[in-house]
């Protein structure tokens, strides 16, 4: 059984016998039939409670939580320090203001007291940065730790956690923002450790790994968030929808992804052209050398790589198969998919072997 359904149990049979009690009074009161006006209160307060009672206990304390789960840790213990520094200061206030005449010193301190949590959490909250700022620079911080984090949201897709290179940027200190695991991402990177398919089961484990490894980490926050979409089926129509939800942004990997959040309007980091920005640049003309491991997609082409992972298709390179050659490059594509340069043998035909140790 659900909360909601177990509130409205609970509200039905309350309110039922508060209207009934209510009746039996009124009834009383006005001289007219008892046990009529009791059961028409009762049935009064019990459909009163079957509807109201879910948005007075269990939704407002799920809409506590989620908001709670989606603060960054800086922040909520920022705001809530302030609302002890505001009810701290209402306290202080309260004698002075309670000698005030009747009736201003009956209502004044206790409304003085909720607008003063409010205003120090509201304060709190905002100035989170600074307050931090402000203490890091008297006190000083330990060296590697970030004790202030940028107030952005940045949710993980699937990819980019079985892709794993956003562990590695996170830990540089370059994302500048707390990173948000959904639920149902998490979810699918269950399913996917779960599957059939050996490749698809490594992969799927990898990403678990990987997202405990930054939920170890202490200079980088993460945030795991149960909001789901349950009437849209598609992970990343749901992903979409929680960014445009939280006001957040994406990090993917995923082509078709980052096009369609990005016709939304809603921001995304996409960490294969990351990848691209900070690869070293070559130009038409640059030589370097480059192992021909395999054939390429078109006649007498062979493909090597370079370290960081981009490919490199050299025409004319079939012959060179599992040899280092000297390579000049005539052609870089950049794309959100990755990289890739196009090359030939130094002077072709006459193309120099380089050493293979």
């Amino acid at each position: 059984m659900t909360p909601d359904f177990i509130s409205r149990i609970i509200g039905m049979v309350v309110f039922a016998i508060a209207g009934a009690r209510l009746g039996v009074q009124t009834a009383e009161f006005l001289n007219l039939d008892v046990e009529s006006r009791a059961f028409i209160f009762g049935l009064v307060g019990l459909l009163f409670g079957l509807v109201v009672t879910p948005w007075v206990t269990v939704r407002p304390i799920r809409f506590m939580r989620h908001s709670i789960n989606e603060l960054p840790i800086e922040r909520l213990l920022m705001t809530l320090t302030g609302a002890l520094v505001g009810l701290t200061l209402a306290l202080l206030a309260a004698y002075p203001l309670s000698l005030l005449p009747v009736p201003f010193g009956t209502f004044i301190p206790p409304l003085f007291m909720v607008i003063a949590a409010y205003l120090g959490m509201s304060i709190f909250g905002i100035r989170t940065r600074e307050i931090l700022d402000m203490f890091s620079n008297r006190f000083g911080k330990a060296p590697g730790r970030t004790l202030v984090q940028s107030s952005r949201r940045l949710l993980l897709d699937t990819s980019v956690l079985i892709d794993g290179r956003i562990v590695d940027v996170a830990e540089t200190g370059f994302i500048g923002g707390t990173l948000i695991a959904p639920r149902f991402v998490l979810n699918e990177l269950h399913r996917v450790a779960d599957s059939s398919d050996q490749l698809r089961r490594d992969r799927g484990r990898r990403g678990l790994r990987l997202l405990n490894k930054i939920q170890r980490s202490d200079d980088i926050p993460v945030t795991i968030v149960d909001d789901d979409f349950e009437d849209i089926p598609e992970v990343d129509n749901k992903l979409i929808a929680l960014a445009q939800q939280m006001n957040a942004a994406i990090i993917t990997n995923d082509y078709n992804l980052n096009q369609l959040a990005e016709a939304q309007g809603i921001p995304v980091l996409n960490i294969n052209r990351l990848s691209n920005a900070v690869r070293p640049m070559v130009i038409p003309g640059e030589k370097f050398p480059v192992r021909i491991i395999q054939e390429g997609r078109d006649a007498n082409q062979g493909v090597g790589y370079l370290d960081d992972g981009t490919m490199i298709v050299v025409e004319n390179g079939k012959s060179y198969m599992d040899r280092t050659i000297m390579v000049s490059v005539t052609k870089l594509i950049n794309k959100d998919t990755g990289r890739m340069i196009f090359a030939v043998p130094e002077a072709q035909g006459t193309a120099r072997v380089a050493p293979t140790g």
